[in-house]
């Protein structure tokens, strides 16, 4: 029952770049989790921090366009909130 309510309130007022990069269409759910992988990997490394749209672009799962529309929908909804 409470993972439903987190899940519920996390969607709402929490959207990730990734869960929209892949409702658009843009990536697909295994290279969303690829690209979690990769920031994790990199973190524990010590390497620089990676956000997710800059892993997608170098990777070539998206173009620098659909990184952007992805951004202005997640300022979008934070601006709701």
């Amino acid at each position: 029952m409470w993972d439903e309510i987190f899940k519920d309130i996390s969607n709402k007022y929490n959207p990730r770049f990734g869960q929209i990069s892949a409702k658009k269409g843009y990536v697909t759910s295994e290279q969303v989790k690829q690209a979690l992988l990769e920031q994790i990997d990199d973190d524990l490394a010590n390497r620089p921090h990676r956000l997710l749209g800059e892993i997608m672009l170098s990777n070539g799962w998206m173009t620098s366009k659909q990184v952007e529309k992805v951004l202005n929908e997640v300022l979008k909804m934070a601006k709701k909130e």
